[in-house]
């Protein structure tokens, strides 16, 4: 961050007002971080904590076209009939999207680097 680290104690402590739905597309967000021991939960744990239902997040480094592609089919499969974000429709759009990478042959480690938290 442009003014210091985000620490998940200033995630927790902010006041979101009723989130629904994160998509943390940057590398590791769903690990913990070995330089720093006394931050127990990773970031995506963090943001499921602070009160959103649905939280996507990467378990190591991912490929930037690799992340596009899943954001793309991700977000296509995420909009319901009605053209509304629907955050319930998150796990199987996720699905929907690593399906699709299977068949560009994208290694099997990034095809699998998303996991979706929560409803």
């Amino acid at each position: 961050m442009r003014d210091g680290p985000l620490m998940i104690k200033d995630i927790i402590r902010s006041n979101w007002q009723n989130p629904e739905f994160a998509f943390l597309s940057a590398c590791h967000t769903t690990v913990g971080d070995e330089n720093s021991p006394d931050e127990s939960i990773h970031l995506a744990a963090a943001m499921q904590f602070s009160g959103f239902q649905s939280v996507i997040g990467s378990m190591w480094s991912v490929d930037d076209n690799v992340a596009q592609q899943v954001v793309s089919t991700f977000y296509d499969k995420l909009v319901d009939d009605s053209g509304r974000l629907d955050c319930r429709r998150a796990a199987v759009a996720l699905h929907k999207a690593v399906k699709k990478l299977r068949r560009s042959n994208v290694p099997l480690e990034q095809q699998i680097v998303f996991v979706h938290i929560g409803i």
